[in-house]
């Protein structure tokens, strides 16, 4: 068997791939890597020792194949100088999610996956575990709030990881325990249509062994899977795990009483915002109670977690002057977060910033994303962001923006953002997306807490 010394990364700088960086970094490996753009997650990688560089140079490769492993995001162009360079000089080339599939053999896996919502409930699971005392590893799509890491690292083997199903990444896992949030169409330009984007996550409930925690309503059924199949729901009472009692106070986060197959744990308090958290809680909470954690940790945890960051991720909260930044870049993820913060301030004036992510994504779902943002008092549209794709030809933020009956709307480009926000009045004021949009966070709620 060979013995590896190097790890190197193209694409180093996206968040699942720096987590497996981060990992075999502690794990006593070389690391280094690729990635098109320098950003605050590659100036942590690179604070940390891992050498990062964002020229398309094969030169900086480490030139011993024998001992090199190359692990690739499928987010990079195939004609990059560097994927083509070790395709083609005998170097061992994996995909991302295949070296995860590696990392979590020989271990107890649980695993969150679904068209939205993952992140937070994947992020929410690794969090009960460690406060338990239990402990655990976790690959994360996002930053932790509590941690301020995509990575946590455990002598226990027992692993969490957020399962993608882009590029049908999840099928490279196996879990033990395994949770399914939502099914809804996305990545057509990868399935082609909805009946192979579910016919994934039915593949992938096959590889799950034990025990399968689904959304309430969702196309998967006993025929499909091995595991013991439990349905989670935010408050249909006929779900086998479920809120009740729900409330809400003055700033958006709510409490309920978990009723699920072992009895009821009264008063729990969501640490982070809004109705849709709660719904993200009861899955996370149904995976950890099936791993067996104690009700009392899972209550715990639930009050003391502070979310992933862009998920409903709260940055000032003041009494008439809000301010909300999320991820969501698919219209039912949008529906749902929109649903949620009117939930959380009932007859205030929301309004949206949104990035539209992938010329794909846009073509694709348009008259989903307007139908979606109609539901704010006002928007404020952003060109597309295009990621790893070319322009496709009459496809902008115009064909969302011309749909959208909310009752005011704007359609500018992100130089105009900041100019635009230093005049315009606030009450709710959300950021949604999922390409650079990011960048503009900080500097908007800096803006926002002066006027406090």
């Amino acid at each position: 068997m060979k013995t590896y010394s190097d790890i190197y990364f193209l694409g180093i700088g996206g968040i699942g791939m720096s987590a497996i960086a981060r990992y075999y970094r502690f794990k006593g490996y070389r690391v280094a890597g690729y990635d098109r753009t320098p950003s605050p997650l590659t100036a942590e990688l690179e604070a940390e020792g891992i050498e990062v560089h964002y020229e398309d140079d094969p030169s900086r490769i480490p030139a011993d194949a024998e001992s090199t492993i190359v692990v690739y995001t499928p987010a990079i162009p195939s004609d990059l100088q560097e994927y083509q360079f070790v395709t083609n000089h005998g170097y061992r080339v994996i995909k991302r999610s295949r070296m995860l599939g590696e990392i979590a053999q020989g271990q107890t896996c649980l695993a969150v996956a679904g068209t939205h919502g993952k992140t937070t409930t994947s992020t929410l699971v690794a969090h009960i575990l460690t406060e338990s005392g239990e402990g655990c590893s976790a690959f994360l799509g996002g930053i932790s709030k509590n941690y301020g890491t995509n990575l946590l690292m455990s002598a226990k083997p027992v692993m969490v990881a957020e399962a993608d199903e882009f590029d049908r990444s999840f099928l490279q896992l196996h879990p033990d325990i395994a949770a399914i949030t939502a099914m809804d169409a996305d990545h057509l330009d990868i399935y082609g249509d909805l009946e192979h984007y579910q016919q994934a996550f039915r593949d992938f409930a096959a590889q799950v062994s034990r025990v399968l925690i689904l959304k309430k309503g969702l196309p998967i059924s006993a025929k499909d899977t091995p595991a013991k199949i439990y349905s989670y729901s935010y408050d249909d009472t006929g779900a086998d795990f479920h809120a009740e009692n729900i409330s809400i106070d003055a700033l958006g986060h709510c409490s309920y009483d978990l009723h699920w197959p072992g009895g009821v744990i009264a008063g729990i308090r969501v640490g982070t915002l809004g109705a849709l958290n709660v719904e993200n809680s009861v899955a996370a909470a149904a995976v950890c109670l099936c791993h067996g954690t104690a009700p009392a940790a899972v209550k715990a945890a639930v009050g003391s977690y502070l979310g992933a960051q862009r998920r409903l991720d709260e940055h000032v909260n003041a009494p008439g002057l809000t301010y909300i930044d999320d991820y969501a870049h698919h219209p039912e993820e949008l529906a749902a977060a929109i649903r949620s913060i009117r939930g959380m301030f009932p007859g205030r004036r929301i309004t949206a910033i949104f990035q539209p992510h992938l010329y794909t994504r846009t073509r694709d779902f348009a008259a989903e994303f307007a139908k979606a943002l109609s539901g704010v008092d006002k928007l404020i549209l952003l060109d597309i962001y295009p990621a790893r794709e070319d322009p496709i030809p009459g496809v902008t933020s115009e064909i969302i923006f011309k749909d959208v009956t909310a009752p005011e709307k704007l359609l500018i480009t992100k130089e105009e953002l900041m100019p635009l926000l230093k005049k315009e009045p606030v009450d709710v004021l959300v950021t949604f997306g999922a390409g650079n949009i990011d960048r503009f966070v900080e500097p908007i709620a800096k803006m926002l807490s002066e006027r406090i």
